[in-house]
């Protein structure tokens, strides 16, 4: 995949840049563990650690094409993510996580708190509680530092076999075969010895991911059971064994470890949540053939095999979205109104199927309606945006996002429905100043600079519209001299 080139050149330009010690406290929930190296020592700034994950996310947004660009999906993990991140306040430590259409079980932690999730894993997970264990232990790995620490131990030796290292860990995370190809360029000692470190760093995280999936309310059998499964599925194919196994290598003491713990945890059942159905529903119908999702979720209602309707129902809604069908979808819809399911999900298939048709005002009614009870959920925000554009509603739809923008100002899909809106209402200095905001946020500094330089020809605005559009092209003009610079010293 491109972007995994992008990173390893990314990560080859910072690698020589030496940094101050920075304190960490967390060692706490480590107690008991092997010493991995003083956390306290570590030389990789936070603010640079969420540049380089920042990067890397950047690019695979604009170039992996198996990036899931869904509101929902990604609001469904970024609000399991916050439930767990929650129960380690003392972390100190924001995280993002997204979706990977990949069928391999695997998930990934990159630096700064990045997360990825491979759809695969979301769909082998039997219960909420497994998601979560395994999205606890790539917690473990950001708030433990590993990488930084990897880094920090092998820069006593020399630079370009730190690197080597540095690089296999993180491509391993999501390709074991860029991995081992990674491994291959260091010295036979260095590989050794950042096996040896890594596996450590596989019990640490396995330790505080239990720890941290108590302390969220969930069952910590979950993250056992998981990784037992997927033992048993690596002894039994061995030499295509989840891609999970060969990033996260699993042993049996790992195993007996984890087993001894969750022993000494209190028994909690918990119930999975709509949103894990319904999440789990959505991945499967919008893979593959239409034909084929609708084929496999009429065949779960009519035999009654399912572990939740209104996800089966939902699944079969989407399938036939995708087919074009409309009556059917609009038939599954009202069925989950009968069901009584509550989710923004739901509501937004029904604002959705409406605005599909061609019939705004029933869509834009039900945008609203339903933003009563989800006011900020960014699948009915970007929908209503697009439903009032559509309607020839340009001013309100300018509304909505730049309302929304004051509160998420990091948002860069809707800064796009802004400078969609403005371009709709013939305000083209906003138009680009918008489109370079957007472009900022992808990490696209030259492109942001070339909007900001339409905007100053742009014949509209008036005097205080184009200064504001003067001084945030000198700033990042700046910023551009400046990333420039910095590469070339490197």
């Amino acid at each position: 995949m491109k972007f995994r080139l992008r990173t390893l050149a990314f990560l080859a330009v910072l690698a020589p840049v030496s940094f101050a010690p920075i304190p960490f406290t967390p060692a706490a929930l480590a107690e008991g563990l092997p010493d991995l190296g003083d956390a306290s020592r570590i030389d990789l700034p936070p603010q640079l650690e969420r540049r380089i994950g920042e990067s890397i996310v950047n690019d695979i947004r604009l170039r992996e094409p198996s990036y899931i660009d869904d509101p929902e999906i990604a609001a469904y993990l970024n609000m399991l993510g916050a439930k767990l991140s929650a129960a380690i306040p003392e972390a100190g430590q924001s995280f993002e996580f997204f979706a990977l259409r990949d069928p391999t079980l695997n998930a990934f932690a990159l630096p700064g708190g990045y997360i990825g999730v491979h759809s695969g894993l979301i769909l082998a997970a039997q219960s909420e509680s497994e998601l979560a264990g395994v999205l606890s232990h790539e917690i473990a790995h950001v708030t433990q530092k590993h990488l930084a620490r990897m880094m920090s131990k092998q820069s006593q030796a020399q630079a370009a076999q730190w690197l080597a290292m540095a690089v296999a860990v993180l491509a391993a995370r999501s390709s074991s075969d860029v991995g081992q190809a990674a491994l291959v360029a260091g010295s036979a000692a260095g590989v050794q010895t950042m096996l040896n470190y890594s596996r450590d760093f596989e019990r640490e995280a396995d330790r505080v991911g239990i720890q941290t999936l108590e302390r969220a309310g969930f069952d910590v059998r979950g993250m056992g059971s998981f990784f037992e499964r997927l033992q048993k599925f690596g002894r039994l194919y061995e030499n295509n064994a989840p891609g999970y196994l060969r990033t996260h290598p699993l042993t049996l003491e790992r195993i007996s470890d984890m087993e001894n713990r969750i022993l000494q945890s209190h028994y909690r059942q918990v119930r999975d949540s709509t949103g894990f159905q319904l999440v789990r529903a959505k991945l499967r119908a919008t893979q593959g053939d239409a034909r084929d999702a609708i084929t496999e979720f009429e065949s779960q209602l009519r035999e009654r095999k399912y572990m939740s309707e209104a996800a089966a129902r939902y699944g079969l809604a989407l399938a036939q979205m995708r087919a074009g069908n409309f009556p059917a979808v609009e038939n599954e819809v009202a069925a989950l109104r009968r069901l009584k399911t509550a989710s923004p999900m739901i509501d937004t298939l029904a604002a959705d199927v409406k605005k599909a048709q061609g019939d705004l005002n029933s869509a834009l009614s039900l945008y609203r309606e339903a933003r009563v009870r989800y006011p900020h959920y960014k699948a009915l925000i970007y929908g209503q945006i697009d439903a009032l554009l559509a309607n020839g509603q340009a001013q309100a739809a300018l509304k909505t996002a730049t309302e929304e923008l004051q509160l998420t100002p990091s948002d860069a899909i809707l800064y796009g429905w802004q400078a969609k809106s403005y371009a709709a209402l013939g305000k083209r200095l906003q138009q680009h100043r918008a489109q370079a905001e957007l472009y900022v946020l992808q990490g696209q500094l030259a492109a942001a600079v070339e909007q900001l330089e339409l905007a100053q020809k742009a014949e509209d605005g008036d005097f205080f519209e184009h200064s504001q559009a003067d001084a945030r092209l000198r700033e990042l003009r700046a910023r551009l001299i400046d990333e420039m610079r910095e590469k070339q010293q490197q």
